[in-house]
């Protein structure tokens, strides 16, 4: 054996184990953030009021520009807008949130009814899908999917049901 060898130990196994603990918890960390909110699996035969609203991930959303996830809110109704009539058809109305944040809401009419009764200052309830944009954001997916590939969404309005 060379006097170099003799000089360098071999790390033993246990050590190694630690440093593979060590590196996969750090790997851990590291990726927390980038995790997507959790899947909602709300449902309209939940208690008739949404008690805890999704305002902060929202607000979240808005500040890193994140979309695409399901969200439960309930807010007043602050403005009536002209249906979308390009496409699929849209009832688009502007909710406030109890944190104050505005949000516009697209409602399919070609696939769940029009709230007709709907008017300015009524509440309401929703589970929808958000999208980010520089106004603050857009809510969709508030019915059913035809084709059962993307969670459904709804609308409570007077305690009915619009889905």
């Amino acid at each position: 054996m060379s006097t170099q060898n003799a000089l360098i130990a071999p790390i033993p196994t246990r050590l190694w184990r630690g440093f593979i603990v060590v590196g996969a918890a750090l790997a851990l960390l590291a990726c927390d953030n980038l995790t997507p909110p959790a899947p909602h699996t709300s449902s309209p035969g939940t208690p008739a009021a949404i008690v805890a609203s999704d305002d902060d991930l929202i607000a979240s959303a808005v500040r890193d520009q994140r979309s695409g996830f399901m969200v439960d809110i309930a807010g007043k109704v602050q403005r009536l807008l002209p249906d979308d009539k390009k496409g699929s058809r849209h009832q688009r109305f502007i909710i406030k949130l109890s944190s104050g944040r505005t949000l516009l809401i697209a409602h399919n009419i070609d696939l769940a009814p029009r709230i007709d009764t709907l008017k300015v200052g009524d509440h309401i309830e929703l589970h929808g899908q958000y999208e980010w944009n520089p106004q603050g954001g857009v809510i969709h997916w508030t019915h059913h999917d035809p084709d059962g590939h993307h969670e459904a969404g709804w609308i409570r309005h007077q305690d009915k049901l619009y889905r």
